[in-house]
């Protein structure tokens, strides 16, 4: 059975989401609500927003794999699996140096936890990776439906989709803020991630071979970076920003809402899209 992705998702924390969110959001046109920051490996909540809803489809991003056994996880995928038909996708991850002290061989470990993954029964075509760089996104062509990245302007999109090729899931994740005064936009972005996040070694990596420089970088990152890394402005200036990321090959387009009230934005972001599809 395919997974409908819908064109756009929803990208939230534990703490940010609830069944009753999860069903608004579907109501808006969301097709996946992906649930972040290293959910626990019995995947208690993904079921719950299931069972709050009727066709949305809930991905993760990401499992870590330092941090969730993978037979607990395979566990978990069945079970859901079982009860929530085709509306459930696995995302799988290596984390960060900065965060995880067990961060050795990570392509070692990624490659033995979907190994692991696939012995219990974990389909391939149901699961993605958190793939940024071009060794991660070789991998996530090779042994799972596709890459699930995050922190990344169009043109990382453009070039993950010339090495994943036709025929595999490309799932970026891009931050919004509806937002129409400039300096406004940029402060609130610098003082959460993108901003906040530069200093990770992975997405300052990754931003760098996209030719962001150490400049770009510094102080919470410059306007070009932040401009590149958030689509902020009105409403119809977002929604053209994100969809910049189905022009340069993505399949469905992630949104991490910034602002005060994020499932207000999440709303207000799908509400443009659509407009713009329509127009």
């Amino acid at each position: 059975m395919s997974l409908d992705l819908g064109l756009l998702g929803a990208h939230l924390r534990e703490h940010e989401a609830d069944p009753r969110a999860a069903a608004e959001l579907e109501r808006a046109g969301y097709g996946t609500l992906w649930l972040d920051a290293s959910p626990p490996a019995d995947l208690v909540f993904v079921e719950q927003l299931l069972d709050a809803t009727t066709r949305l489809v809930v991905g993760t991003s990401v499992v870590n794999v330092w941090t969730a056994d993978a037979e607990t996880v395979a566990a978990s995928y069945h079970r859901i699996e079982a009860r929530h038909p085709g509306r459930f996708l696995l995302g799988v991850g290596v984390g960060h140096r900065e965060v995880h002290t067990e961060y050795t061989s990570p392509y070692a470990k990624l490659v033995s936890y979907l190994d692991q993954l696939a012995q219990a029964g974990v389909p391939a075509g149901r699961t993605v990776v958190a793939a940024l760089g071009p060794k991660m996104l070789r991998l996530a062509r090779d042994r799972t439906a596709g890459a699930v990245p995050c922190m990344v302007p169009p043109e990382h999109t453009r070039r993950a989709r010339s090495i994943l090729g036709v025929g595999k899931l490309l799932l970026p994740g891009h931050f919004a803020l509806v937002e129409p005064d400039l300096g406004r936009a940029r402060a609130i972005a610098r003082s959460a991630p993108p901003g906040t996040a530069l200093g990770v070694t992975n997405y300052a990596a990754n931003l760098q071979r996209l030719d962001f420089t150490e400049d770009d970088l510094s102080h919470a990152g410059s306007d070009r970076l932040i401009d590149a890394l958030v689509a902020h402005g009105d409403p119809a200036t977002v929604a053209t920003r994100l969809l910049a990321h189905r022009d340069a090959g993505a399949d469905h387009v992630g949104v991490y809402p910034l602002g005060d009230d994020l499932i207000a934005t999440l709303r207000t972001v799908a509400e443009a899209v659509h407009t713009a599809k329509a127009g």
